[in-house]
């Protein structure tokens, strides 16, 4: 029996009813293309992440890119976002025209240093792109400040933090906008890809739905520089039926989560603050014996996976200052190792997992 880091099928037998009649009422209806499932989706969103705008786009990438060309931010400006981050949060600020500026994280749990923030700080600089790695949020009083000192905006990117809440307030309503991804792993996922902006100004709103149409204002009349980057009402569809189950299911990523860290050594547990609540995307352990734990795992059919072996100032196309400090980040991937985490796992595959690991360290 192998355990891996998701389990598709269980969920989909789990809401079956619901996303077929969902995916033919949209094939039967004929209308594919920004229809009312869209409109629907859209509105949905928005309430449960209280904000007053929402804009259904084609990807997570794609939320990112348009939140910042939506804030007139692209070439010649730089975009700070943390160094340990999946590679498309760089490639949406690189298609909007701007350059990502690594930062360095913290140690314990490889979210963005807000102490190191300043220090790269730089005339070009008009926005911060925090990543909720994990599903943790990430320390959003500081980065305010920073950006109010500073003038700049914080675009969040929420891919892998739907459904967690900062001091109480969902992630997502803290800055001018927040790119959410739906990519099939996600806490609610797609069947293929799709995203989400969420924004409570209203000139922001009104440049996306236009930005994410070809910068189409009407008719056939295009004003500014748009993408084609719709989300398409199969997807809308399915999404709406799985919106209503993220608080049951993200309960039971909390479950799982729980029982990982009652149970695995307390060294292996990254740091989570008091003043958060994690949605648990994914759950990673450091450990200093990574390549033969993975063995381990892999020779009892348990699923793996390094999020993320490469930080961005490792790929040739992210430029960095050689005076820039990243050692924690470049740490911090030699480490990390990501174990099963969805709603899914039952009681005896969690016991598996924790045993394993346990055994390991015990050699």
């Amino acid at each position: 029996m192998k355990i891996g880091l998701n389990n598709f099928p269980k969920e989909y037998s789990y809401i079956k009813e619901q996303i077929d009649s969902a995916i033919s009422s949209v094939v039967s209806n004929g209308s594919y293309i920004l229809g009312e499932n869209v409109k629907s989706f859209e509105k949905n969103f928005s309430r449960y992440l209280g904000s007053k705008f929402c804009v259904g786009v084609a990807s997570g990438t794609d939320a990112i890119t348009l939140s910042l060309i939506a804030n007139n931010i692209g070439d010649g400006d730089e975009v700070i976002t943390p160094n340990l981050t999946a590679y498309p949060t760089a490639v949406g600020i690189l298609n909007s025209g701007a350059t990502p500026i690594p930062a360095d994280v913290y140690n314990f749990n490889g979210l963005i240093n807000v102490d190191k923030i300043e220090k790269i700080l730089t005339k070009k600089t008009k926005a911060i792109i925090p990543v909720h790695l994990y599903g943790h949020p990430c320390n959003m009083d500081s980065l305010k400040k920073i950006c109010d000192k500073n003038d700049l905006i914080i675009v969040e990117d929420c891919a892998q933090a739907l459904g967690a809440e900062y001091r109480g307030r969902k992630v997502g309503s803290f800055g001018k906008a927040a790119a959410f991804s739906f990519y099939p792993t996600k806490n609610i996922g797609a069947y293929g890809d799709a995203g989400a902006i969420v924004t409570n100004d209203e000139s922001v709103y009104n440049q996306l739905v236009s930005l994410r149409n070809y910068g189409n204002i009407g008719g056939y009349l295009h004003q500014i520089r748009g993408l084609n980057s719709r989300l398409d009402e199969i997807q809308a569809a399915i999404l709406n039926v799985k919106l209503n189950y993220i608080e049951e299911w993200n309960n039971k990523r909390t479950i799982n989560a729980t029982y990982y860290k009652q149970n695995l050594k307390n060294e292996l547990i990254l740091h989570e603050e008091k003043t958060v609540k994690h949605a648990h995307h994914i759950f990673a352990i450091k450990t200093d014996r990574r390549k033969g734990l993975v063995n381990a795992m892999k020779n009892n059919h348990i699923e793996t996976k390094i999020h993320y072996p490469i930080t961005l100032s490792g790929n040739d196309t992210i430029d960095i200052n050689q005076k820039t400090n990243l050692s924690d980040s470049i740490d911090f991937v030699k480490k990390i190792l990501s174990i099963p985490m969805n709603p899914w796992l039952e009681e005896k595959e969690l016991f598996s997992i924790v045993r394993i690991i346990n055994d390991f360290y015990d050699r």
